[in-house]
């Protein structure tokens, strides 16, 4: 019986005797497979620590010489979770099998076995990887669609994400800048979301919160022994991300040292290992993002003029949340259904007050500030509405302070534009409180058109299409 195998589908044999292992290896090859063989415990470890991707499935011996198969289940299963093993033993105990079952083996195979029966033992365990591998990733794409859908959909965020739309299927690097929690990385995930790399990894790397003396080794890999605790083999994360996306975030925490050899990655597109003699070629499209003013670092020294020039072939500005008011309130619905989700709360909505007071603050935390702040009052929150009294002081004191701070003008100055579309918010949401939404009522009460007030409302986005078409029926009846 031939297995149906899908192509280049690359197999781990680990089996200490020479003539099951080359019995065992014409086997799979006639079935199909690709076959890496290792002849021991430690020579499968490495086997595992340096392949460019992890194995769809092992088939291992149980007791080596140099160690157990469990070593290496346990190594495959910490490399990739969906990785398959098949333990083989001549010496099979009940609790041999519960002990590899109960750590994550697919099966287990006592000898002398059938070899037509392991071939398709094998096939079995490939369809189930196949399976999960791709629940996974409709999970993951699902999740990225999620999570890339809360950005906003203010005419500054939308100019964003056009852009982004627009060079996703380059493979230039794109420099992506904005203040703290305004979202760089979701809009790097959007871009390998909307690319053709969309199936290969996306990996992101705090360049700030990386030792000096292991940021090398965590980018570009290390060789076994290339220094004091390197046991194995490391790939580093442009090679685990080999034909994928990295996410450079924090670019600018970088040290000069490591700048030369990021960009020599970006010129050679290779990456040489610590302890490597020779450069590895790798596939990996990278975009970097900071909070930092790079053009200042570039001209105190702090940065490379020529690393800046290289990462900033297109720039993406995100705008701080206090410039998109209008995106407040959808986000912060989105957060609403998803921290009720995972909490299992009934929360659906604000009262007025609580809208009014969250549309009049200024984030100086930006998206991530919102985020917080939702997540706190969804989880004080004793009633399906969230409240002044489930907001922090810092923003329910804020939209308590007299209406009439609007008219002063501070010492430092202000920006008007600011003020008066703050000033617009709070009456048009007034206005919508007082008429119980009745949005012809609000109209009136705000002496302006219906029409109007559904331009107002849709440039601020609390407009529903629906709701006025309604409401514009009726009013035109």
């Amino acid at each position: 019986m031939t297995s149906i195998v899908p192509p280049k589908v690359t197999l781990l044999l680990v089996e200490d005797e020479p003539g099951l292992r080359q019995m065992l290896e014409i086997l799979f090859r006639r079935e199909g497979y690709a076959v890496v063989s290792a002849p021991g415990c430690r020579a499968a470890l490495d086997a595992i620590a340096s392949a460019p991707q992890p194995f769809p499935a092992i088939v291992t011996d149980l007791s080596m010489p140099d160690g157990s198969g469990l070593d290496v289940l346990a190594a495959a299963k910490n490399r990739s979770p969906a990785t398959e093993v098949i333990l083989v033993t001549a010496h099979s105990t009940m609790e041999n099998a519960l002990s590899a079952m109960r750590s994550g083996a697919y099966d287990f195979v006592a000898k002398p076995f059938d070899a037509q029966e392991l071939a398709a033992l094998v096939g079995k365990a490939i369809e189930k990887r196949a399976i999960v591998v791709e629940n996974q990733r409709l999970k993951a794409h699902l999740s990225r669609i999620s999570s890339t859908e809360v950005l906003g959909k203010s005419l500054a965020m939308r100019q964003v994400l056009e852009l982004a739309s627009r060079i996703a299927s380059a493979r230039t690097t794109v420099l992506i800048t904005g203040e703290s929690g305004t979202g760089k990385e979701r809009v790097a995930r959007a871009i390998h979301e909307r690319s053709d790399r969309a199936a290969g990894p996306f990996l992101v790397v705090n360049c700030g919160a990386l030792p000096e003396a292991l940021m090398e080794s965590e980018l570009f890999g290390h060789e076994k022994g290339a220094f004091t605790g390197a046991a194995s083999k490391s790939l580093g994360l442009f090679r685990q991300a080999d034909g994928g996306t990295v996410l450079l975030d924090e670019v600018g925490e970088l040290p000069l040292s490591l700048q030369v050899k990021l960009l020599r990655v970006l010129q050679e597109r290779s990456v040489r290992p610590v302890g490597a003699a020779q450069e590895v070629p790798v596939d990996v499209r990278v975009l970097a993002a900071t909070n930092r003013d790079v053009e200042a670092d570039v001209a105190s020294g702090k940065f490379r003029q020529d690393l800046y020039y290289r990462l900033n072939v297109i720039r993406l500005t995100l705008p701080p949340l206090r410039d998109r008011p209008e995106d407040v309130p959808l986000l912060a619905e989105r957060f609403i259904r998803r921290f009720a989700a995972e909490m299992g709360k009934d929360v659906v909505g604000f009262t007025p007050d609580g809208l009014r007071a969250l549309t009049s603050y200024r984030f100086p935390g930006n998206v991530r500030e919102l985020e917080n702040v939702i997540e706190r009052a969804v989880a004080l929150s004793a009633s399906r509405v969230i409240g002044l009294g489930d907001l922090p002081e810092s923003i329910s004191g804020h939209a308590a302070a007299p209406a009439q701070r609007l008219l002063e003008l501070p010492q430092e100055g202000l920006n008007l534009d600011d003020v008066l579309s703050e000033a617009e918010r709070r009456l048009l949401l007034a206005a919508l409180e007082r008429s119980g939404g009745v949005r012809k009522r609000a109209a009136e009460l705000l002496g302006i058109t219906f029409r109007s007030l559904r331009y107002r409302l849709k440039k601020l986005g609390l407009g529903d299409d629906e709701e006025d078409a309604q409401e514009s029926g009726d009013v035109e009846s």
